[in-house]
């Protein structure tokens, strides 16, 4: 049996731990939080096994002035924040060349395929997972179609799409009184019904299982080739700490150019959202609408900043304005949101094992996909810690692609 500490209790951490545990192993998670503020469980609750297409594209570079917040977009590069996101914007500049994003597209489809299986096979959350897909939707004829030939010609993996049907176009009006130029339904994937039930689901799990979540941070220390926590006595040591996994990893000599790519959202009781409507995302203002088990969500903005600037009010008072635009039935008063995405600039996660320090596992910066990923990432870390060959080429992952610092720990 081998002792494994985790750092971080996201959603990442946390089926890591879970499936660590069924493999036989003694597993402690430390995560300082107890309130939930995480990205894991803020989301948008979709399962988007569709973005095979990494955000590091031409595609998005040629597109990103006419996304920013200043004019109604969703892109925001704030002058405080321009520290954090000036290196990485100019890593993303390397990594959108076609050849590279080709390579990210095939190895993004590769962990996309098996994610929505991952779900289903994850028995902690079978009542959670719903697979009715979801629904795309534009207000304006000429972004309608735009967009729809955009998704048509798009490889989106395993997940398929055909216009909405009338039935759709019905339920979709039930929530808005905005005009509806065009619609998309998607198949093949799906939804988390509840992200606190979800956490809470995880969380017994572990304890279920004979594993411990601690409140703390866990302070890195590596010497000689060697990981360790003090107070921790550990076999492996495995970094899932979301944005704080840089400083991290970092102690054994890798470089991880992460940066905090935060997002906000908005909730409201859902008295009046009907409980099976898929997502709902409003694609010409960016938006992404989810009911949940008692509450309706919105959410949006891609904002680049450190992750511990303040919230920027604009952005939520913006998805209010949407709210009221669309004649959404969500009445305030809104709860507040803002949390981090921890994304490398290539718009891959790090998964692997270090060879820097031979005990030190890995797996963060899964970008707007952490959710989606999360029990596949579980699969695949265990089988990184049996010393066995995951089923999945975890190359493309690999920390060393960013170089490292001053050789090997």
């Amino acid at each position: 049996m081998r002792r494994i500490t985790i750092i971080g209790g996201g959603v990442v951490g946390l089926c890591c731990a879970s499936a660590l545990l069924r493999a036989g192993n003694a597993v402690t998670v430390l995560e300082s939080s107890a309130s939930g503020d995480a990205a894991s469980w803020g989301n948008a609750g979709h399962i988007a096994t569709e973005q095979v297409a990494p955000l590091a594209s031409m595609a998005s570079l040629r597109s990103a002035w006419g996304r920013r917040f200043a004019v109604g977009g969703a892109l925001d590069l704030p002058m405080h924040g321009i520290r954090a996101w000036a290196p990485f914007a100019l890593r993303l500049l390397s990594s959108a060349r076609p050849d590279r994003f080709r390579a990210g597209s095939d190895a993004l489809r590769a962990l996309l395929a098996e994610a929505l299986p991952a779900w289903q096979r994850a028995s902690w959350a079978s009542e959670l997972v719903k697979t009715d897909g979801h629904l795309v939707v534009w207000g304006e004829a000429g972004k309608a179609t735009a967009g729809k030939a955009a998704w048509e010609s798009a490889d989106i993996g395993t997940a398929h799409l055909e216009e909405a049907a009338p039935q759709d176009i019905d339920r979709i009006r039930a929530v808005t009184s905005a005009p509806i130029a065009g619609a998309l339904r998607f198949s093949g994937t799906g939804q988390i019904s509840d992200l606190h039930q979800l956490a809470a689901a995880l969380e017994r799990d572990v304890a279920r299982r004979g594993g411990q979540i601690l409140r703390e941070t866990g302070a890195l220390i590596v010497e000689q080739g060697q990981a360790r926590i003090p107070g921790h006595d550990a076999d492996l040591v495995l970094v899932a700490a979301g944005v704080r996994s840089k400083p991290l990893v970092e102690r054994a000599g890798h470089h991880a150019p992460i940066v905090a790519e935060r997002g906000y959202h908005i909730r409201a009781a859902a008295d009046d959202w009907p409980a099976d409507l898929p997502p709902i995302v409003f694609e010409d203002r960016s938006m992404i609408v989810t009911r949940y088990a008692d509450t309706v969500q919105a959410a949006s903005f891609v904002e680049l900043a450190s992750p511990e600037a303040p919230p920027d009010p604009r952005k939520w008072e913006r998805l209010e304005h949407h709210v009221v635009e669309l004649g959404l039935p969500m009445r305030p008063p809104f709860t507040r949101w803002m949390g981090a995405r921890p994304t490398l600039p290539d718009y891959l996660p790090a998964i692997g094992r270090s060879r820097r320090a031979t005990n030190l596992l890995y797996a963060f910066g899964h970008q707007h996909l952490g959710l989606t990923l999360a029990p596949l990432t579980a699969e695949l870390v265990a089988a990184l810690a049996e010393d066995s060959n995951p089923n999945i080429d975890l190359t493309p992952f690999d920390l060393e692609r960013f170089g490292g610092k001053g050789g090997r720990a």
